[in-house]
């Protein structure tokens, strides 16, 4: 049996906190409405992925 405490994490949409544990169906989020709300806000490009550089071919720092 593990007597230790379960790891506790905030939802990243709402911050409420959620065990997680494998009964925590919607992990991390702590609901549906949450994870869905996140997924949207990808589907809408309102996170983006940072880059160091431009990408290949539109580098105009190196135009003479």
């Amino acid at each position: 049996m593990n007597d230790r405490t379960p790891l506790t994490v905030k939802c990243p949409q709402c911050g409420t906190a959620v065990k997680w544990v494998p009964e925590s169906r919607w992990r991390p989020f702590c609901s549906q409405r949450c994870r869905q709300l996140d997924l949207g806000a990808w589907a809408s490009e309102s996170y983006r992925v940072p880059v160091d550089s431009p990408p290949d071919g539109d580098d105009s720092s190196s135009r003479d």
